[in-house]
């Protein structure tokens, strides 16, 4: 059954600031973006590699292997070689806690 879950404090994560969270044995990046929380897997769609080492710009991130690109707010891939969206996951603050729900939007 999916749930909210409870993955850290809301003050811990600064505007700018991104995170490596685990989630159902699943890797998310979480990101602060403008005060906003933002969760989407740590895969590149092109080829499988973790994207938490690549440079982040606004609400993007860049693949550090080939240069895909995608939307940390939605999971959309954005250029080549990247043709498949990555899962984002929906978040929320109660009460000073930054909760992921367990399932892919």
């Amino acid at each position: 059954m999916a749930k909210w879950i409870d993955v850290m404090p809301a003050k811990a994560l600064s505007a700018g600031a991104y995170a490596l969270i685990v989630l159902d044995e699943v890797e998310l990046i979480l990101v602060n973006i403008n005060g906003s929380f933002y969760a989407v897997e740590n895969v590149c769609s092109h080829d499988g590699g973790d994207l938490i080492e690549g440079e982040i710009d606004g609400d993007e991130i860049t693949c550090p292997r080939h240069g895909a690109r995608f939307c940390l707010r939605t999971g959309e891939a954005l250029c080549a070689p990247a043709f498949e969206d990555i899962d984002s996951y929906i978040t929320r603050v109660v009460d000073g806690k930054i909760q992921v729900f367990d399932e892919p939007q």
